[in-house]
This record gives structure tokens, C-alpha cells and sequence, in this order.
């Protein structure tokens, strides 16, 4: 049974705008899902908008599918479309108290645009960083990315950031209202108790040390790397995932073993199955591969940018190395795979380091952003509440579906 909210807090209506969900799985999808979840959970209502096909449901609240495209060269990812209309008409069915904006660019900036003319409090997450990821295709766009994303970020009420690195970035961009927000990791899902020893027999029969990687397989995350980490003496190399750049992976990765992506049981299986986690992206936002990765108590190596820098103690949990360095990327996992003392000590203090990340502390955190900005813009207007300030609900009363949390929009 879902718990109450806090004595004397309303429940809250959510309008979850997402640039990615199921059936795509990333860290914006998984961050959204753990978001519905706690919602669910603790008595709130909510609607997922999301682009392109999937789930009709998602938690128990309906997800309003809008139009997508898929990206030249990335099928399997569908970019939402700035549907204005079939925006509007999404949050004026379900009239939210707040509107959640995961990772805003197109669709997000049709909500944006639909919340300030209705005066609807509004939180944005800044999960990917799209220069980053525009420059290791070979796009020069970050003269046209950041004033982009700086004008959307400053129409909403908060920004959202996930590491000290990131906020640091938007800082110095400009970008105003900043506040970091974590992300959590399920600490049962995510556990040494996990390895499995008869899994790391097939992996690596003749004792080998076990050294993986989860995430997409595309470009931006620099995956080709893991070739100078196989080189390495005594290695049996694991890569969890899947996307555009698995093929070519393939090739260059002659021994190691591509599992595919992995949910539930088996991708748990896996991490604490392994010895040690190496990392190879360089523009991460956050990171939740390394955090899992030290959940399961497996000694990691990052690179020293972005959000591994708030997870990665170096030398007391893993291991860090300059981002564009094949050397230190070589030394430093090289130090974890040939010093089983080093190793078994990092592991020891991998868990303890994320132990009270857990998705409730941060969710409930994120809670209370969206109160403090719906109790913020319902001041600015003068309103003793937040639902009594918006014109959205005087100007036309929402269609509910049953139970009170459908949409009219099909």
C-alpha cells in the first residue's frame, strides 16, 4: 500500500516530461522510473510524457506517448518532436501541481513553453551533457547547444544537477537556480551478496581477473579503450550492454565476452561477479554504472571528469586517471588486476562509500524541490496555494479518466 504524505502535505500532481523512457534503457529512463516509483509509493499522482512507443502505463500512472523520430545512425533511440499542441493538451488534462522536465531539449522545450504560459512550477534535471556528446561525434555545436540549453534552463524555476562537477560546468555557462540532486542506487538490487562464483568459472576458467564494463556501446563512451585494458596480462574482459557501436566493438574486442544488455537478476549476477570496473566515458554527468559497480563492492577506474569525481575516492574505492590518457587509463587498471592487495582493500570500501545513496534519501529530496518551488511561484502570484495560483486549472477544469490520474489525450 503506497504511504501517506508528510502530516499536512497535499499529495502532488507530477507531469513527468521525459526525452527518453522505456522501452529505451539509459540513465534518463532509470532515473524516471525510480521517480515514478517513489511517487507511487508515497501517495503522489503522476503522468509520464514521453516520446516515440512503449509502455501505456508505467508505476500505476499513464505515460502519454507524443511523436519521435529516430536518430541517423542510432535507431534504436527515438528523439521526441516539440508537439506544442499535444503537449498543451497533455498537461492540461492532468492539470499538475509541478512539472518535472527530465533531461530537457525538444520535448522539453515544448513543455517549457506550455508551463510558463500556464504558470505551472517547473523542475529541470540536467542528466546528459549534450556538448560533450555532440563533440566526440565530430559536431562542432557547442556554440549552438549552450545558449539553447542556458535560455531553457533559465525559464523554469530550478535546474537540477546530479554531480559538483556538473553544477560547477552550468555555473560557469551561466545557467541560474542551480541545485544538485544525486542519484540513488537500490543497495539490495546492487550487492556483493550477489557473486556468483559458477558465473565467474565460464567467464574465466583458467582464474583470470575478471574486468568489466557496463553501458552503451556508442561512440561517446569511449568503449574502444577497453583495448588497451585486454592487453593486460591476466585479463578476462566482460562488456554488458548493448547500442550502435556493438559490431565494431566486436572486432576490435576479439576476447572478450558481450553479453548484451542485462536487467534484474542477471545484471545484478554480473557486477558483483566481477573483479574490477573500469570506466571509459568522459563527459558523464553522474555515472550510475559506477556507482552500481561499487554498490556491488567492485573496485572501479574513471576518469577523473564529470560525475565519477563525487563517486570515486582515488585510492581509498577505485582508482581515477587522466580522461585523455590510454597511459594512466592502462596504469591504473593495470595497479587493480595485478595488486590483489590493493584491489581487496578498495573493494572493501567500495559499498561503504554509497551505502546511504539509497533512491528513497534522494527521492525524497526531490520532493521537496517541487514543494519548495510550488510554494515559491504560488508567493510570486499572490495565492495562498499552488493549485489556487494557476490559471490552468480556473481556466478549464481537467478530464480526469477512472481513478482520477487519466489523461484525455489517446
Amino acid at each position: 500500500m503506497p504511504s501517506a504524505p508528510p502530516t499536512g502535505a497535499e499529495p502532488l500532481r507530477v507531469a513527468i516530461v521525459t526525452e527518453s523512457f522505456l522501452p529505451q534503457v539509459n540513465g534518463v529512463t532509470n532515473s524516471v522510473c525510480r521517480v515514478a516509483e517513489h511517487l507511487a509509493a508515497t501517495g503522489h499522482q503522476a503522468v509520464v510524457i514521453a516520446p516515440g512507443r512503449g509502455p501505456a502505463r508505467y508505476a500505476g500512472f499513464p505515460v502519454v506517448r507524443l511523436p519521435a523520430v529516430s536518430l541517423p545512425g542510432y535507431r534504436s533511440f527515438s528523439a521526441g518532436l516539440p508537439a506544442r499542441r499535444l503537449m498543451t493538451a497533455a498537461l492540461r488534462a492532468f492539470a499538475p501541481d509541478v512539472v518535472h522536465l527530465a533531461s530537457p531539449v525538444l520535448l522539453g522545450h515544448a513543455a517549457v513553453e506550455a508551463a510558463r504560459r500556464w504558470a505551472l512550477p517547473t523542475v529541470a534535471v540536467f542528466q546528459t551533457d549534450l556538448v560533450g556528446f555532440a563533440r566526440r561525434y565530430g559536431i562542432p555545436a557547442s556554440r549552438v547547444l549552450w545558449p539553447h540549453l542556458r535560455r531553457l534552463h533559465s525559464a523554469v524555476d530550478r535546474t537540477l544537477v546530479p554531480s559538483t562537477p556538473t553544477l560547477r560546468m552550468l555555473s560557469d555557462q551561466g545557467f541560474p537556480r542551480l541545485s544538485r540532486w544525486p542519484r540513488g542506487v537500490d543497495g539490495d538490487r546492487f550487492n556483493p551478496a550477489h557473486r556468483d562464483e559458477e558465473l565467474r568459472r565460464r567467464l574465466a576458467p583458467d582464474g583470470r581477473v575478471i574486468v568489466g564494463y557496463v553501458g552503451r556501446l556508442a561512440r561517446d563512451k569511449r568503449v574502444d579503450l577497453l583495448a588497451h585494458v585486454q592487453k593486460l596480462r591476466g585479463v578476462r574482459l566482460v562488456v554488458v550492454g548493448d547500442g550502435p557501436d556493438r559490431a565494431r566493438l566486436r572486432r576490435l574486442l576479439p576476447d572478450a565476452v558481450f553479453t548484451g544488455q542485462l536487467t534484474g537478476e542477471r545484471l545484478s549476477r554480473i557486477y558483483a561477479s566481477l573483479d574490477v570496473f573500469v570506466h571509459t566515458g568522459a563527459d558523464e554527468t553522474f555515472c550510475q554504472a559506477v556507482q552500481e559497480a561499487l554498490s556491488s563492492g567492485v573496485p572501479v577506474a574513471a576518469p577523473a571528469a564529470g560525475g565519477p569525481l563525487d563517486l570515486v575516492r582515488d585510492g581509498e574505492n577505485g582508482l581515477l586517471y587522466a580522461p585523455d590518457s590510454v597511459r594512466e587509463l592502462r596504469v591504473a587498471a593495470g595497479r587493480l588486476v595485478h595488486n590483489p592487495e590493493l584491489r581487496a582493500r578498495l573493494a572493501a570500501a567500495a559499498r561503504p562509500s554509497v551505502r546511504e545513496r539509497s533512491w528513497q534519501a534522494v527521492n525524497d529530496l526531490l520532493i521537496q524541490h517541487y514543494r519548495e518551488v510550488t510554494v515559491s511561484s504560488a508567493s510570486l502570484a499572490g495565492a495562498p496555494s499552488a493549485r489556487a495560483a494557476r490559471p490552468l486549472a480556473a481556466a478549464e477544469p481537467p478530464r480526469r479518466g477512472r481513478g482520477g490520474d487519466g489523461v484525455a489525450l489517446r
